[in-house]
């Protein structure tokens, strides 16, 4: 082989390493059919996500009205998020996904229905939001636990990239088509839209593999809930996770201000950029992570991750140039998904399948009440000392708790997939489990032919 050939070979082969890994898509039916299912609901969502709050604005005039529905949906995201994940150790997690399903798409018609009304009324647009939030509680443990056993052990940080790359093609995609439809169809199209999305979800979500409980799985409970709670709080590495991402968020959200920052750097124009900036870096990451698959040491990505996203943020507040500070951004979108990818693998390696939803109930705390009071922080702090001092001033106490977390609970760090005692539990449990499902379906198979 020449010399060129050589190293044309050694640059494909560099280039199909950063490559995204496709074993989980490859290898599991109920894998390509969850990725779908999201990426189909995630653009349905995004057309009630836009028109829902224009359309309180267009009946109200008022920011303080549309402001209100982080606060009726705050409440019932945290109680039904606890209790779905009792929920979903508790009943076949399908069911779950496939009822909550239906239920968004019967959400999304009474819209429909008050839009198409003379004059539309405002409290059932508050009524369906707060219904959404419990819905999404309620179903979001039963999807995340669901990864858990249908992927296996090696190929998790696989699946989580994966699943990362979907959000961010949904989160990019969907509301800029979202807003051309409400922009020129109107409201009712929209929900229109969102109807038939979630109706094709749940299509897809029949399909699914069941997905019973353990024999022995007691009812929902605040016992149950409690002793998840518990179970989290002996685990040194998943207590590591759920506090630097609440530590992350608290101090570095500053998405809330990002409107003030605009017009502080004379950039009215990059409000936009600013909010998709994130978005953009994490794809990036999405897809070249191929390279992800190989770590063993996950503890280090949540670590690294949250303090790349904490440095980033930091030098968006302290650069006055506005392209300086979307490419800051853009790398804080980098930083966010590479924490993100170790805490869902911990997550899924090591979390009992008995306790797996329960735990899910808490992860969706820990990654949405975070986001919420690093707004109120933000906003707190630019009202103080300024809006480009609250963006770099939280970015550095985001890396100084980081690394006061690291130093409080050393174990994260430590934290390898292949010699850790709930890695390995788990890795033993998800394989018996398999083998007895492949046992059912033999057997199944075998009564269907007599």
């Amino acid at each position: 082989m020449s010399s060129a050939s050589s190293r044309t070979s050694t640059l494909a082969a560099k280039i199909s390493a950063l490559l995204p890994d496709l074993a989980p898509w490859r290898t599991s039916r109920d894998f390509r059919l969850l990725w779908s299912q999201g990426l189909v609901t995630y653009f349905a969502s995004a057309m009630a996500m836009i028109a829902l709050p224009l359309q309180i604005k267009e009946l109200t005039n008022s920011p303080l009205a549309v402001g209100a529905m982080g606060a009726v949906e705050l409440v019932p995201l945290v109680v039904f998020g606890l209790y779905g994940g009792a929920l979903a150790d508790a009943v076949d997690r399908r069911k779950v996904i496939v009822g909550t399903e239906a239920g968004l798409g019967v959400l999304a018609l009474l819209l429909l229905l008050n839009a198409l009304l003379p004059e539309p009324m405002l409290w059932p647009l508050y009524v369906v939001a707060a219904g959404v939030s419990a819905l999404a509680g309620l179903q979001r443990p039963a999807l995340d636990s669901l990864l858990a056993r249908i992927v296996p052990h090696e190929h998790q940080t696989a699946a989580a990239a994966l699943n990362s790359l979907r959000w961010q093609i949904g989160s990019i995609a969907g509301p800029s088509v979202a807003g051309l439809v409400v922009a020129f169809a109107g409201h009712a199209p929209a929900y229109a839209v969102t109807i038939v999305g979630f109706a094709a979800s749940v299509l897809m979500c029949r399909r699914l593999s069941p997905a019973p409980p353990a024999h022995d799985a007691e009812k929902p409970s605040l016992r149950g809930i409690a002793e998840g709670a518990r179970y989290a709080w002996s685990r040194p590495v998943l207590l590591g996770t759920y506090a630097i991402d609440l530590a992350a968020m608290f101090f570095a959200f500053p998405n809330t201000i990002f409107p003030f920052l605009a017009d502080e750097l004379d950039a009215d124009w990059s409000l936009g950029l600013m909010y998709a900036a994130g978005s953009v870096g994490s794809l990036v990451l999405g897809l070249t992570s191929g390279w992800t698959s190989k770590v063993r040491r996950h503890g280090l990505l949540v670590v690294g991750g949250a303090a790349g996203w904490g440095l980033a943020i930091a030098a968006a507040g302290w650069f006055g140039n506005i392209w300086l500070v979307l490419l800051c951004l853009a790398f804080a979108g980098a930083g966010d998904m590479l924490s993100g990818l170790g805490r869902s693998t911990i997550w899924n390696q090591t979390i009992p399948e008995e306790l797996r939803g329960r735990l899910a109930g808490i992860e969706v705390l820990s990654y949405s009440v975070g986001p919420q009071l690093g707004q109120v922080r933000a906003g707190v702090m630019a009202g103080w000392t300024g809006t480009r001092a609250a963006v770099w001033s939280g970015g550095v106490a985001c890396v100084a708790s980081v690394g006061l977390l690291c130093l409080a609970l050393p174990k994260l760090l430590t934290y390898d997939s292949e010699t850790d005692e709930d890695s390995l539990r788990r890795k033993a449990q998800q394989e018996a489990l398999t083998r007895e499902e492949a046992v059912a379906r033999a057997s199944q198979g075998s009564a269907g032919t007599v």
